[in-house]
């Protein structure tokens, strides 16, 4: 985006900072060496058609990324984690997928210095998503519909923070039984893989898988009413509260600095504020970030002279 607005703080909680800003000039005259225990967040992606809340070609999208992930590197602790949300792409005028998400994760993992780490690979899987592109999965009907987002868990060390014990989920009806009655086939699996006695063991819940099944209904009426009412535009890609959560809760303790560089309309600090850990929220576009406070009008809010 050119004519990019000067860093500037737009509002504050106890928590959290909001800055309007390129998130490089604004980490770089905001944030210090080792710092931030999380960056989460959903960058603009690669599409064949631009977009209104800005987007790099697939061809430039490695190279424009490239500045962002050194003053990620930078900012980021040696314990600490990168999680990337992003979307597929389709080439133009064909019915083939573009293959920028993996171009980018293995730029981002082969680079001689400042070098990440793939933790793991996590795919959200949104089942209210529509039929997309239509052109191939309504019209010519030679495509699956669409609806799962590559989501990387890029880390500066092999051995980043992590507890998994923070997001387990109930047990399915099975494992209740497997619980309740101690009795299971102890034979040895297809795989090789015999089962030990402590896989009887009530440990608290199903652990996390790196499927997230997670629909985006843009369930957040509050937010877009009050940004309706105030005159604002309302963010068109908006992910849904769900999606941070768990890395939040996984990847950061309370008191923690949870990082958003492309916010947009700060979910991820709604969610980092809500489970105790700082935040810092930079997007470029000054009516996002504005709307953004909105979705802390139950706090009292620090907001800057010029909002």
């Amino acid at each position: 985006m050119a004519n990019l607005p000067d860093p500037e703080l737009i509002y504050e909680t106890a928590r959290g900072k909001a800055f309007v800003g390129d998130a490089v000039e604004t980490l770089q005259i905001n944030a210090d060496d080792e710092t931030v225990d999380l960056i989460v967040t959903s960058p603009p992606f690669a599409l064949s058609r631009p977009k209104e809340y800005g987007n790099s070609s697939q061809d430039d999208y490695v190279r424009w990324f490239q500045a962002f992930a050194d003053e990620f590197w930078r900012v980021l602790k040696s314990s600490g984690s990168l999680v990337i949300d992003l979307g597929g792409a389709w080439e133009s005028g064909s019915p083939v997928k573009s293959i920028y998400q993996f171009e980018l994760l293995v730029s981002l993992c082969r680079r001689p210095e400042r070098r990440f780490f793939l933790a793991q690979d996590f795919y959200w899987f949104n089942p209210a998503r529509l039929p997309s592109p239509a052109q191939w999965v309504t019209v010519e009907r030679v495509r699956a519909k669409d609806s799962v987002n590559c989501v990387w868990w890029l880390a500066k060390s092999a051995t980043p923070k992590a507890d998994n014990s923070k997001v387990t989920g109930a047990y399915g009806p099975a494992m209740q039984r497997l619980l309740e009655t101690g009795t299971y086939n102890r034979g040895r699996r297809p795989s090789g893989h015999v089962i030990k006695e402590g896989f009887t063991k009530d440990r608290g819940g199903a652990i996390q898988p790196n499927l997230l099944v997670v629909s985006n209904t843009a369930n957040d009426a509050q937010y877009r009413d009050a940004v309706k009412k105030e005159g604002l535009p309302v963010h068109p890609a908006r992910f849904p509260e769900d999606l941070p959560r768990p890395f939040i809760e996984m990847l950061t303790e309370p008191g923690d600095l949870v990082l958003d560089p492309f916010a947009g309309s700060n979910v991820t600090g709604k969610v980092a504020e809500a489970l105790d850990r700082r935040w810092m929220a930079i997007d470029v576009d000054p009516d996002y970030v504005e709307g953004g406070k909105h979705r802390f009008n139950d706090l009292q809010l620090e907001l800057a002279d010029s909002s």
